[in-house]
């Protein structure tokens, strides 16, 4: 009995080890083919506030992280991005900040992944003009 007991201990240690570093205790992200470990890896290794994660065919995922429950640094980080390729904030709606450049509108959305980061969605649109 004290065997399996012993076994049983060391399997629940490894297992939690694994679980830890694999990030797996982390919630599933809205981007396929990407761990919690890679999306990390990417912000920390980036020199910006806000890093890009993965392109898909209509939208570019980004990942920051949120400092205040209201969220300002998070738009904050969003409006500067999006400044620097010409886009004018205009509003902000629910998780939605509404931009514009010349007479174009580009919805970018935001939703919280975890309680410390905030995964951005921005349409294809804003790099192409």
């Amino acid at each position: 009995m004290k065997r399996f007991g012993m076994i049983f201990g060391v399997v629940l240690v490894i297992v939690a080890v694994y679980i830890f570093v694999n990030k797996s205790y982390y919630p599933s992200l809205p981007i396929d083919n990407l761990s919690a470990n890679e999306v990390l890896e990417k912000l920390k290794s980036s020199d910006e506030k806000i890093a890009e994660i993965a392109a898909a065919d209509d939208s570019i995922w980004y990942i920051t992280r949120s400092r205040n429950k209201d969220h300002s640094a998070v738009d904050e980080n969003i409006k500067q991005m999006m400044n620097s390729n010409g886009w004018e904030f205009r509003s902000k709606e629910g998780s939605g900040l509404f931009f514009e450049k010349e007479d174009e509108q580009l919805i970018v959305t935001t939703q919280m992944w975890t309680k410390k980061y905030v995964v951005v969605q921005v349409p294809n649109a804003y790099r192409e003009h």
